[in-house]
């Protein structure tokens, strides 16, 4: 008579996702996924893991620690991402929104607060998570997204549905097209050079969203150009850039006659945003 196999637990299919070199959060992101458990369940892990992984369960689970070993976002692997306390949809149509993107937020929020009515823009909006955290934390303002690819505002929008949130989107290249004037320009440009040999790391992300020019600067140089003719006064333009681009990112902003330039840091402590106010 032929013995069933042994199912593996839990605890050892984390296990051997780990011994195959597979982050512990990960495993753990995966593993939730495929049993249908909420992402931040990771207590009911442990106390479960004595528990048995059903055939199937385990098959699916190591097909996904296999593509995430591979350099697949865990974002595009359960097609969700948190973010600023939204759980946003996304795929490989869009950058994985990552959490230094969130001092970009608390940096708008902060200089949008004394407004009634801020009105606000996102270029480059991509899974609409900037856009969106905006609009969720202040109902009354007035946010638009931008995006040059239709595939990313596809994604955008049905998050903003999904989620009950009316950010208005527009298809175009930066603030090409755009009219009107806005309190705030927010952006999380493409900022990496070219040939940044990181770029081999992230080949499952959209390029267009990632790279830009041979210093990394060529979007960045566009939008501080063309964001004073759509600033109202006293209006700022935010900025978020690579880990060593604050000090030229603050230049481009100076000599385009920005006042009030400085960084922010983000959750490491690197300068990862820049901004300034227009006031002319």
């Amino acid at each position: 008579m032929t013995t069933a196999p042994t199912l593996p637990t839990v605890a050892q299919a984390l296990a051997q996702a780990n011994a195959e070199g597979l982050a512990r959060i990960d495993a753990q992101m995966l593993l939730l996924h495929v049993l249908g458990r909420p992402a931040g369940d990771r207590a009911w892990l442990l106390t479960h893991n004595t528990d048995a992984l059903a055939p199937d369960a385990h098959t699916r689970f190591a097909q996904l620690c296999q593509r995430r070993t591979a350099g697949e976002p865990v974002a595009y692997l359960t097609g969700s991402k948190e973010f600023y306390g939204l759980t946003l949809a996304v795929d490989a149509r869009v950058l994985d929104p990552r959490p230094d993107t969130e001092t970009l937020v608390d940096w708008a929020l902060e200089v949008l607060s004394p407004l009634p009515a801020p009105r606000v823009i996102d270029l480059g909006t991509g899974s609409g998570a900037i856009a969106l955290a905006l609009q969720q934390q202040r109902p009354t303002a007035q946010v638009t997204a931008v995006d040059a690819s239709a595939d990313a505002l596809q994604v955008a929008q049905a998050n903003a549905t999904r989620l009950q949130l009316p950010v208005q989107f527009l298809h175009g290249h930066w603030l090409q097209g755009v009219t009107g004037t806005f309190d705030a320009i927010v952006s999380n440009p493409p900022y990496i050079a070219s040939a940044d040999p990181h770029l081999a790391a992230l080949t499952h992300e959209p390029l267009q969203a990632l790279a830009s020019g041979a210093d990394g600067l060529d979007d960045l140089r566009v939008i501080v150009a063309q964001s004073p003719n759509h600033l109202a006064p006293g209006g700022w333009l935010l900025l978020e850039h690579g880990w060593d681009q604050a000090e030229a990112v603050q230049a481009l902003l100076r000599q385009s006659g920005f006042s009030q330039v400085q960084s922010r840091n983000d959750l490491a402590g690197v300068p990862r945003c820049t901004g300034g106010v227009w006031v002319t």
